[in-house]
């Protein structure tokens, strides 16, 4: 009779432990479900100005503390939509990095509100030795004549025209995460319409050249152009040299002593001398 009620009291025990540990199993569950969200990444590496396709994304639990503002929880809204930064495999796809709704794929897409893209000829030395790559920022010089000059070899001058300009591409490469220089025969720029327009007359009159800048680097600096002149560090011909004024001292007249004339006298004259004085005497 001790044995069949001690039997039974294991088995409760039994039965209770194992609904405890169901019970707590499921809580876990629910609450690890619940701290989880699906998050749309990147399958592949995608590089700026692709359009996205279905085999290009996919789902995967995200902590939902942690969820980066801007992801998508459905990958058919993402079908279509155009990238304009690179991605990386498995990087979440944010709207922040999309290009607008209804933008077609290509260059265009990564061009920014309000700006334009001009392709400018370039050759190895022109195009910094190929270190002008997409995503990095250049100076644009251009070397031609001043206006009026009457020697055009004097009259070269070389001066800063555009400062801070983005490169969009080199050749028809757009990626901006190779770091291997590239020597190429043309350079897309991202600019301004006003931009544009000096860029072209810059081109047009003269010859250009980039040089490239640190990207953190955004200060802009005023320059008055390089000549043959200031380079050689001489005056300008038509500039006569700036003489320094000498203070003269007054000059001193001499003083010079004068005798009065002796009054002119007629007939003979003898001249008498009286000790220690003499006089003349006329007759």
């Amino acid at each position: 009779m001790k044995n069949m009620r001690a039997v039974l009291m294991l088995v409760v025990a039994l039965a209770a432990g194992i609904a405890a540990v169901a019970s707590a199993s499921r809580w876990l569950m629910q609450q690890s479900s619940g701290s989880l969200k699906q998050v749309a990444v990147a399958t592949n590496d995608l590089n700026l100005g692709q359009p996205l396709t279905a085999d290009q994304i996919r789902l995967v639990s995200w902590p939902a503390a942690s969820v980066p503002p801007g992801t998508f929880e459905d990958s058919k809204a993402l079908e279509g939509r155009v990238v304009r930064t690179s991605l990386l495999r498995g990087e979440p796809i944010l709207d922040a990095k999309l290009a607008p709704l209804g933008t077609k794929g290509g260059l265009s897409a990564v061009i920014g509100e309000g700006k334009r893209a001009i392709t400018v000829r370039v050759n190895d030395v022109v195009g910094v030795a190929g270190f002008a790559l997409p995503g990095n920022l250049v100076d644009v010089i251009v070397n031609t004549n001043e206006p009026g000059a009457k020697d055009a070899a004097t009259g070269s001058i070389s001066k800063i025209v555009l400062e801070k300009i983005l490169v969009l591409a080199v050749a028809q490469q757009v990626s901006r995460d190779d770091t291997q220089p590239k020597v190429v025969n043309a350079v897309t720029l991202e600019v301004t319409p006003d931009q544009a327009e000096k860029l072209d007359v810059a081109r047009s009159v003269g010859t250009l050249s980039l040089v490239l800048r640190n990207q953190v680097d955004v200060a802009q600096v005023s320059t008055g152009g390089a000549t043959k002149i200031t380079l050689l560090g001489k005056t300008a011909p038509d500039q006569p040299a700036k003489v320094e004024p000498v203070q003269s001292t007054p000059r001193v007249q001499p003083r010079v002593r004068t005798m009065a004339a002796a009054p002119a006298r007629q007939g003979d004259c003898v001249g008498v001398l009286a000790g220690i004085r003499g006089s003349v005497e006329c007759f």
